[in-house]
């Protein structure tokens, strides 16, 4: 869609940050696919979810790097 420019730039298999914890304790999780509504899975219990990409962009607080693991 022209004119729609993005945060964060989402791409598979990269770790990110959520701002409210998932029931199991764990606030990161993995990207499993990418387009108008992205499917994550957490790392803590391996749930997966899908969200669209407004609600992600705005629930994100960083994206993790191993350096930060």
């Amino acid at each position: 869609m022209p004119g729609k420019f993005y945060r964060y730039r989402f791409t598979e298999g990269e770790k990110v940050k959520l701002k409210k914890k998932h029931p199991c304790g764990s606030d990161t999780w993995e990207i499993l696919s990418v387009g108008s509504e992205i499917k994550i899975k957490c790392q803590g219990c391996s749930h997966i979810t899908i969200m669209r990409r407004e609600a992600m962009e705005k629930a994100v607080t960083s994206i993790v790097t191993d350096q930060s693991l």
